[in-house]
């Protein structure tokens, strides 16, 4: 029977530190500008929450700021791994930023770890991919909450608008099918760019074919834009967001027109209302607790989690790479890399991971729940029906 190792357990890892003539360095680029900033900012801070060590293992964190940009992104990350001489890397916050920084992962042969969420940055797996891991949940896992949600209150047709890029992209590719093998209809399918400031050609095409719900696969703060604009049109169906809305920001910026959105999120963001008996509860909870008592109340988000996450999975990798090789070298990248490939039932704040050589994300159902939004607050909401 395998032991569950929580993030909680892994404060207690220890490892000798005479033999280590030099930290292991986490190189961190993340969108603290640009329009995924409401992602960068938390994760950042969550970043600067650790100290000197981690797993018993001594750290030295450097933090960069890519705004949202992939060019800034990738010469980050050429910055971290071959200036800083990184032995990891962790981010960036956007899927397109992510893939773009896989180049230079595979090229340096460092791990990586992603906090953005296509499953594109992980899959198929092949020789480049086999560096990259990440903690946001697939999309294909979220899609398919989305649907049963939709088919149990009995949805039979789908508008679709969302980011044209690999985000929109994505999304587009999974919640398709999963619609279609539930007997939904997808009868409308517009784009709009992170930096518009008006949706709202493509928000009359949505309203033009009548669909019962609106499906909106944007993140942050500009997935609020086609759910103001289709209120203020006079759209009165059901608004359903992608896991990239669960954010504070998301709730400021739609205020009384996000109220009674659906969407699947990662545990962390209703810690308090998970079930007891929940192993994720505690882990989650304790980020929570953390986060806030540095940034205040209410302050926590996943996306912030994301990057705890990525720590977590370090803490747990850290002890074993350390016995193979020294940090600072070609060997110490190759080991931690193997040894992030072998995590087995690691509880973080957003799930219980478990990686394979195919599965560079680990997780299951657990790593999900949906949230509705109620009185301007997050809501836990049953597993299945509306």
């Amino acid at each position: 029977m395998r032991t569950l190792l929580t993030a909680c357990a892994l404060g207690a890892l220890t490892l000798s530190t005479s033999a280590w003539s030099q930290p292991v360095k986490i190189g961190v680029t993340v969108s603290t500008t640009g329009p995924a900033a409401s992602l960068g900012i938390p994760e950042a801070n969550t970043a600067k929450l650790f100290g000197k060590e981690l797993g018993g293992v001594p750290v030295e964190i450097v933090v960069l700021d890519d705004g949202s940009d992939t060019t800034r992104g990738v010469a980050n990350t050429r910055k971290l791994l071959t200036d800083e001489r990184a032995d990891v890397i962790v981010g960036s916050s956007t899927t397109p930023v992510s893939l773009a920084m896989i180049e230079v992962a595979s090229e340096t042969k460092a791990p990586m770890i992603s906090l953005a969420a296509s499953a594109a940055i992980v899959s198929p797996m092949d020789e480049k991919r086999r560096w990259v891991f990440k903690t946001p949940q697939n999309d294909r896992l979220m899609a398919d909450a989305i649907a049963e949600h939709m088919a149990a209150a009995k949805v039979k047709t789908v508008g679709f608008i969302g980011f044209n890029d690999a985000y929109g992209d994505g999304w587009l590719n999974v919640i398709t099918p999963a619609l279609q093998s539930r007997g939904i209809q997808l009868t409308a399918s517009e784009r709009y760019s992170r930096t518009d400031t008006s949706v709202t050609g493509p928000v009359l095409k949505l309203l033009a074919a009548k669909p019962d719900v609106v499906l909106v696969a944007g993140s942050g703060t500009p997935a609020a834009l086609p759910q103001k604009t289709l209120r203020e049109r006079g759209y009165q169906g059901r608004v359903y967001q992608t896991h990239g809305a669960a954010n504070g920001d998301f709730l400021r910026v739609g205020g009384k027109d996000v109220e009674g959105t659906i969407l699947p999120a990662g545990p962390v963001l209703v810690a308090s209302q998970l079930p007891d008996a929940n192993p994720i509860k505690p882990v989650a909870s304790a980020y929570v607790s953390r986060y806030e008592a540095a940034h205040g109340p209410g302050s926590s988000n996943t996306f912030g989690a994301h990057g705890n996450d990525a720590f977590a999975l370090l803490a747990a990798a850290l002890p074993v790479a350390a016995k193979a090789a020294k940090p600072g070298t070609p060997e110490f990248r190759a080991a931690l890399r193997d040894a992030l490939e072998g995590l087995k039932d690691v509880v973080y704040s957003n799930g219980v991971v478990t990686m394979t050589k195919d599965d560079h994300v680990g997780q299951d159902k657990r790593a999900r729940v949906m949230v509705t939004i109620e009185n301007g607050a997050w809501k836990l909401l049953p597993e299945a029906g509306p």
